[in-house]
């Protein structure tokens, strides 16, 4: 059977799925690896859990990976799609991956240092391992490609947007299904203005309109926008001055802070994880601060965006914690009461269908 393998190369985490290469309407299999970096574990639909060594790395968890699925030697692997999180403003559609595409996204490491360099080693494995394999480069960032320079500029001069120094916006591929699901399932909806909300360990918002990318909260880099699992979010610049020229930080120091140490697990001291936060919450002011915190910079930005849409018909959640966290959703609502109505929907994330798809697409045409 020929197969598409489905990779999504995280900063903790590393998931895939494969698809018969002629009927992507379900993944045969799919599973991941979690905990990378703390306590790996490996997950895969129909076996139990798996704890790996503590010393798992990225490199040792797709090696991992790769051991399983050679076990399945009734499997022909004919393509791949990545999941790419920074595309930078090179890319506006997703591309297969050759060696210029590949040598352009390692300039762009500096953008997305959580993410890049484990895309870029998935491809480089998956090339030494199979040199004439197809491989597809699915982008966060094409998504937000067409917004308008009102909303990808900063108020700097203008030479500096000319060099990059823009808006990118990102969770793209989860806001693009998002997209594809309103058309098919409501497609009122989709012609409407819609706010789609991704809340997981990372999160952001997107302000969307017949499909297409208005204003989303991310920037330049995932770092930007409502705090995260473990990244601040929106801050001061200034603050970020003050700790480089007051309190002796250096820039990596500051950038490994915002990064890793702040977010939720930064305002808690507890988790990065809204379901450890909600547990720790009746005895731990801090954590409940942390989704109390969480919460309203999530309606804000959600009020924020409705502006770019004059109105909002629509407040779609996905993403872990936007599908299954009940009262946060409820909490969001409430606080934007003062709105006209909208609709609510809840929209199960599905970044890997779409990559998959698109792939197959790479691979007809190559036929």
């Amino acid at each position: 059977m020929d197969v598409i393998l489905v990779l999504n190369a995280g900063s903790s985490s590393l998931k895939f799925q494969v698809f018969a290469a002629d009927d992507i309407s379900a993944p045969i299999t799919k599973g991941r690896i979690t905990g990378i970096g703390t306590q790996p574990i490996f997950s895969m639909a129909g076996i139990a859990d798996q704890n790996l060594p503590a010393d798992f790395d990225q490199a040792k968890s797709l090696q991992h990976i790769f051991n399983w699925l050679t076990q399945h030697s009734e499997w022909h692997l004919v393509a791949a799609g990545h999941r790419i999180v920074h595309g930078g403003a090179t890319f506006r559609e997703h591309q297969i991956l050759n060696a210029d595409v590949i040598t352009t996204l390692k300039q762009l490491i500096p953008l997305a240092p959580l993410h890049q360099p484990h895309h870029l080693y998935a491809i480089e494995y998956l090339q030494s391992l199979q040199s004439d394999l197809l491989q597809v480069g699915c982008f966060d960032t094409v998504f937000h490609a067409g917004q308008s320079r009102l909303h990808q500029a900063f108020a700097l001069p203008m030479s500096f947007f000319s060099d990059g120094v823009r808006r990118y916006g990102f969770h793209g591929l989860s806001y693009e299904w998002i997209a594809r699901q309103l058309k098919t399932q409501a497609p009122d909806l989709y012609a409407g203005r819609v706010v789609a909300a991704h809340l997981g360990n990372g999160a952001s918002l997107c302000a969307m309109k017949n499909g297409k990318s208005i204003a989303t909260t991310m920037g330049m880099t995932a770092i930007d926008g409502v705090p995260m699992g473990t990244r601040s979010g929106a801050i001061d610049p200034g603050a970020v001055l003050y700790l480089i020229r007051e309190q002796g930080m250096s820039a990596g120091s500051v950038e490994h802070l915002l990064s890793y140490d702040a977010g939720l697990i930064g305002l808690s001291g507890v988790s990065n994880d809204m379901r450890a936060l909600r547990d720790a919450a009746p005895n731990n002011t801090d954590a409940q601060f942390a989704i109390d915190y969480f919460i309203e910079r999530i309606a804000e930005y959600a009020a924020k965006l409705s502006v770019s849409l004059c109105g909002m018909d629509a407040l779609v959640f996905t993403g872990g914690i936007g599908e299954n966290d009940v009262a946060l959703r409820a909490a969001v609502q409430e606080k934007l009461t003062f709105m006209p109505d909208f609709k609510t929907l809840v929209i199960p994330a599905n970044e890997e269908a779409l990559i998959a798809e698109t792939t197959q697409q790479f691979l007809i045409k190559q036929e």
